[in-house]
């Protein structure tokens, strides 16, 4: 690949990592393996970076990326328990910020195991659309359905996201 069509890629594709990352952890649900995924799609994207025109690099990058998580996947055979966040806590002198501090990654808790309990197909429109802020035409690019389909599933995945939290119909969406 030419030098200038490095620079290009680097350019274009590499700012979206962080959000290819976010994709991968929730979708293959373990750090390594998402990393893993977004190297080898990071790889697949550089080799074919000649058949990219001109459009989301984002949303190119996503697919990618998503089809390297589901290859994964599928040679894994196995569901992984749930998805698990490592923080990094800091240690807090005041007693109410530790509290609220511990409130918030108990909620934050929940929250992680309601939505990996969602099917793939749910969990990945919800991460894509409220995570990353994808539009109905981005995540229908990535995954690769019409834009019905994937308002269909957002609306059918907050709802059972919802159940699962006890919140009532006026709180979702």
């Amino acid at each position: 690949m030419p030098p200038k069509d490095v620079e290009r890629f680097e350019r274009v594709v590499l700012p979206h990592l962080d959000d290819a990352y976010t994709l991968a952890r929730y979708l293959l649900r373990d750090q390594h393996d998402a990393q893993d995924a977004v190297q080898d799609a990071v790889l697949r994207a550089l080799r074919y970076f000649e058949t990219y025109r001109e459009g989301d690099a984002r949303a190119w990058l996503l697919a990618i990326v998503r089809n390297c998580c589901l290859t994964r996947h599928r040679r894994a055979q196995a569901e992984r328990a749930s998805l698990s966040f490592v923080e990094d806590v800091d240690v807090a002198h005041d007693g109410r910020a530790t509290d609220a501090r511990a409130i918030e990654q108990s909620e934050r808790a929940v929250l992680q195991r309601a939505l990996a309990a969602l099917p793939d197909e749910f969990r990945e429109v919800i991460v894509l659309r409220e995570v990353q802020g994808l539009s109905y035409r981005e995540i229908s690019d990535v995954v690769g359905v019409p834009i019905g389909t994937v308002m269909s599933r957002l609306a059918r995945g907050r709802r059972r996201l919802a159940s699962a939290l006890g919140v009532g119909a006026q709180g979702v969406g």
